[in-house]
């Protein structure tokens, strides 16, 4: 076999590799996540933080596990960061009224400080993450990734618990 048709045929099982949808996926996550820290720059808040106090704004007295429901985390990960967001004086965790061995999450003040600094650079960044769609473009590809996710969530190991319904 000649030195060109290595070249071409290591050309092309790359292509393979690189055409597949779980690595276009995960590239686009990479680059997602790396505009999002970018952007909220030194806030220091990573992609799940900010998940995480904008689940704490939107349901202030969940306990972990129905955070980590909402996001499609696993309790260890919702765990870990949920100490570090209360280390930091973002989240406070307080015992449960009905039940005491369950305790509620709440977003402290800081917290929401938090939250309402990293409302402009998040916006930021998810329109640069969009930025080369058109418009139409732009909700066909984000109706897409809903589709997928919806349709396969509960394929996952932690599907997303889906309460859009709930107020």
């Amino acid at each position: 076999m000649s030195k060109k048709t290595l070249v071409r045929s290591a050309e092309t099982s790359l292509a393979e590799l690189y055409e597949r949808p779980g690595f276009l996926i995960r590239r686009a996550h990479q680059i997602a996540v790396s505009i999002f820290l970018e952007e909220t720059g030194d806030l220091g808040i990573t992609n799940t933080q900010y998940g995480i106090l904008f689940v704490l704004k939107n349901r202030p007295g969940i306990d972990q596990i129905s955070v980590a429901k909402l996001l499609g985390l696993d309790r260890s990960t919702a765990g870990m960061v949920l100490g570090k967001l209360e280390e930091a004086g973002l989240v406070e965790r307080t015992l449960g009224v009905s039940d005491r061995r369950r305790r509620t999450l709440h977003l402290t003040r800081a917290g929401a400080h938090m939250l309402e600094r990293l409302k402009t650079p998040a916006r930021r960044a998810q329109s640069r993450v969009l930025e080369p769609f058109s418009a139409d473009e732009r909700k066909t590809f984000l109706k897409l990734l809903e589709r997928l996710a919806g349709t396969l969530n509960e394929t996952t190991r932690v599907p997303v618990a889906d309460d859009r319904a709930t107020p």
